[in-house]
């Protein structure tokens, strides 16, 4: 069986550069600037969307909460007192970031929250 003249010597070395080229392209242009992403990649970027949904929702409920409790004048005043890099802790240890059906504060929420009762006047 006769090959064709394009799988023959040089021609054969310039189609499989070309194609080798091409690929090469079009891996650099659809993962540099055409936003593909890897398997990995894209499950960990739905994972932080996720979580950040979560905390956007639950911080202002963990304020609410801070804001209605009983003592909430007491805690207002102790929660400013208190370094600013600590009032996420704050917020912990008062229940604030613990919702029905977690046994253990969610600590972004608390970071969300504290931010939110800081930013009050």
């Amino acid at each position: 069986m006769k090959l064709p003249p394009i799988m023959q010597g040089e021609s054969l070395t310039r189609l499989i550069q070309g194609a080798g080229a091409g690929f090469l392209a079009t891996a650099v242009i659809g993962f540099g600037w055409a936003g593909w992403t890897l398997g990995g990649t894209a499950e960990s970027m739905a994972r932080t969307r996720a979580n950040d949904a979560v905390v956007a929702a639950l911080a202002p409920i963990c304020a609410d909460k801070f804001q209605r409790a009983p003592d909430a004048q007491a805690s207002m005043v102790a929660f400013k007192a208190v370094d600013s890099w600590k009032q996420d802790m704050f917020i912990e240890e008062g229940g604030w970031s613990t919702f029905p059906g977690g046994k253990e504060p969610n600590r972004d929420v608390a970071e969300a929250c504290a931010k939110i009762l800081g930013d009050l006047k």
